[in-house]
């Protein structure tokens, strides 16, 4: 099974503009993200997917592998697709760009999943929700099927509560996603054909696309959990941890 890892990375960025290129402590963003997805056991390689020409030099300079893709694209999935089929894989994870702190442990327990031959894509989730994530609409909440396979996503707090006793609420367990994503390249394929659906937009969630139209996610639980950065309030967070 060759599995490989490609990063979207645009410089566009409506929260922060030119995100992938800031200086944590001596490297880029994309920098720290290449070298510490390439740690993974089970990814023969990595490459950046860019359509910007800055990000593009950045990672040629460091020695990095990158594909220069189409600005059209909606979504990070979009453009590991247009890599995707230029490289030959069997499986594809799509790595976050905006994860400097990302732990290869957590790649590694995901591509594991594809052991599965019945497993088409695999997210990560995690067991660590408080009251906090629960109601915060920025914390992706999920339930999963007896398979692990999940139900559904919601940025709302799932399952509901308002009549569930207290014994209940403390056995329930409750999880939370965390947004990695493999697919088999030959899935991946057909995700990127995939008309947007009505309740992806409701959410503002694209795996809901692929659960309407029949993908099942196979969800890894991991206690990995690393910061990333969306804002750039979110920098000294990082900075703190390197």
């Amino acid at each position: 099974m060759k599995c490989i890892g490609i990063i979207p990375a645009r410089y566009a960025s409506s929260r922060f503009p030119g995100k992938p290129l800031i200086d944590l402590g001596g490297k880029t963003m994309i920098q720290r993200v290449y070298e510490g997805a390439s740690k993974a056991k089970m990814l023969e390689e990595v490459i950046v997917a860019t359509d910007d020409q800055r990000i593009f030099d950045e990672v040629k300079g460091f020695g990095g592998k990158v594909v220069m893709t189409s600005e059209a694209h909606r979504t990070g999935t979009d453009r590991c697709g247009e890599v995707a089929q230029q490289f030959e894989a069997d499986v594809v994870i799509n790595i976050q760009g905006d994860e400097p702190l990302i732990d290869f442990r957590q790649l590694d327990q995901l591509l594991e999943a594809f052991n599965d031959d019945s497993v088409q894509i695999a997210t990560l989730g995690i067991a660590d929700v408080s009251q906090d994530d629960k109601m915060n609409p920025n914390r992706i909440k999920l339930v999963r099927n007896v398979r692990n396979d999940a139900l559904y996503f919601s940025r709302s707090n799932i399952p509901n509560e308002h009549h569930s006793s207290a014994e209940s609420r403390e056995n329930y367990p409750f999880f939370r996603h965390i947004g990695v994503y493999a697919y088999r390249k030959n899935t991946l394929l057909e995700l990127i054909n995939l008309e947007p659906t009505d309740l992806e937009k409701v959410e503002s969630l694209e795996q809901l696309r692929w659960m309407y139209y029949g993908y099942p996610i196979r969800v890894v639980e991991t206690d990995i959990e690393t910061p990333n950065i969306d804002v750039p309030e979110d920098v000294e967070k990082v900075q703190a941890f390197l």
